[in-house]
């Protein structure tokens, strides 16, 4: 796809060819080994049983245009952020994961080129700590006094799919594929008992493998390159956008532009069947304080974290993050509802599964700047292993503190040490 890359303009007019039996292979390779089975109950492994037949008789099926894609299942999981309510999340077949994993392959080294750099989510080389670490210089370096923090309201479950397919073909303009595309989109849901049909012409499956990036290109197309090419050189002053999914943040240098910005927004979102979501999306001022002050202005959250302005050991303002609050109690309850559902299992047990969890949590949110917030999520943690510890029997009611912690000092916790620099400290 080296013509993509030297011409981002170009309209590809085949493409589908490229989705034979050596891409689906890899495709099946990316999946998960655990990856959840689809309506048909069947797992990766049996799948991989007579696989060479089954990629064969699946690259016959995609060629002749015989191929079906199956309803998804839909479960649904709980919100988080203390939210309350339940998110529908799509659960494919293999095999449908299979094509969308090839086609997703294609689409994206299409598009890639034409991504602006404005967009960091679920794009290859690219992660939310860069687009921390952009956020982090366009406060402390690029003069930025106002910052919209964003949301789109039910993003997925609110895509045009018509209007989706007319911006495909800005740069496909291969039928077959286009069609595989839209077989991916109108696919029934089976919730429970219930079947539904995807009449409605809005929507893309979240939880779909190809689902993010069909999202990344309907953004691309209504707000990065919207705000690149018609809103920033309207402006007077600086203004910037990170992005990542559809969450996301703009940074203005003066008042005016960001309010002329906002409601323009707003009229954009409408005109593409969507909505910002009216309590996080708000306008606020975040001005670097004086030096002579003692009051930071403003805070924001952004990807799990809040972002304010935090006085630095020399007496300077600088930026700080730390875990959002919201993410913390939702990180906490779910390892204490863990703890209560697997108390019967043995303490090494119990042990070795938290310090996973422990792991898995540093490794988004020990960020530097964000240590007491870490150091504060383990001894919560400690505090609630010990409360289900002492309810597995009436004898475990009598372990104590300090008996608690002579274990932890033979086999403690894993303790958290900052594993991912944002900003460098002047």
């Amino acid at each position: 796809m080296e013509r993509a890359k030297t011409d981002p303009d170009l309209r590809f007019t085949s493409l589908a060819h490229l989705i034979d039996e050596d891409e689906l292979r890899r495709a099946f390779d990316r999946i998960r080994s655990h990856a959840a089975p689809g309506v048909d109950g069947l797992t990766k492994e049996r799948y991989g049983q007579g696989l060479e037949d089954r990629l064969r008789d699946l690259h016959g099926r995609l060629r002749t245009m015989k191929y079906r894609h199956q309803p998804i299942r839909r479960v649904h999981i709980p919100k988080g952020d203390g939210r309350a309510g339940t998110r529908p999340i799509g659960v494919s077949c293999i095999e449908d994961k299979v094509v969308q994993g090839a086609l997703t392959q294609v689409l994206q080294a299409v598009y890639e080129p034409s991504f602006h750099e404005c967009s960091f989510g679920f794009r290859p080389g690219r992660s939310a700590h860069d687009a921390l670490r952009a956020l982090s210089r366009m406060a402390m370096f690029e003069g930025v006094a106002w910052v919209l923090e964003a949301d789109i309201q039910g993003f997925f479950d609110s895509i045009d799919r018509k209007l989706l397919m007319e911006m495909l073909r800005n740069r496909v303009v291969d039928r077959s594929l286009l069609r595989l595309v839209g077989k991916c989109l109108r696919v029934g849901v089976l919730d429970g008992e219930e079947s539904s049909d995807p009449s409605d012409g809005t929507g893309t499956a979240q939880g779909s493998i190809i689902s993010p990036l069909l999202g990344n290109i309907y953004l691309h197309y209504v707000l990065d390159d919207w705000f690149e090419r018609e809103v920033r050189p309207r402006l007077h002053g600086h203004a910037r956008l990170i992005r990542y999914a559809d969450d996301f943040v703009i940074g203005f240098a003066n008042k005016e532009d960001a309010e002329r910005a906002f409601k323009a927004l707003r009229a954009r979102m409408a005109k593409h069947c969507l909505q910002l979501h009216p309590d996080k999306t708000r306008l606020i001022p975040f001005r670097r304080p004086p030096r002579s002050t003692k009051k930071n202005e403003g805070s924001f959250d952004f990807l799990g974290f809040t972002t304010y302005w935090r006085r630095g050991r020399n007496g300077n303002w600088r930026i700080a993050m730390e875990t959002r609050m919201a993410s913390f109690r939702k990180g906490l309850r779910s390892l204490a509802e863990w703890c209560r559902r697997q108390r019967h299992l043995s303490i090494r047990e119990q042990h070795a599964r938290l310090c996973r969890s422990l792991n898995g949590h540093y490794n988004y949110f020990a960020i530097n700047g964000n240590g007491h917030r870490l150091q504060t999520f383990l001894m919560q943690v400690e505090r609630v292993w010990l409360k289900w510890l002492r309810r597995r029997s009436h004898r475990a009611r009598r372990l104590t503190w300090e008996k608690f912690s002579r274990y932890l000092k033979r086999h403690p916790l894993p303790a958290p040490r900052i594993r991912v620099q944002i900003w460098t400290p002047p």
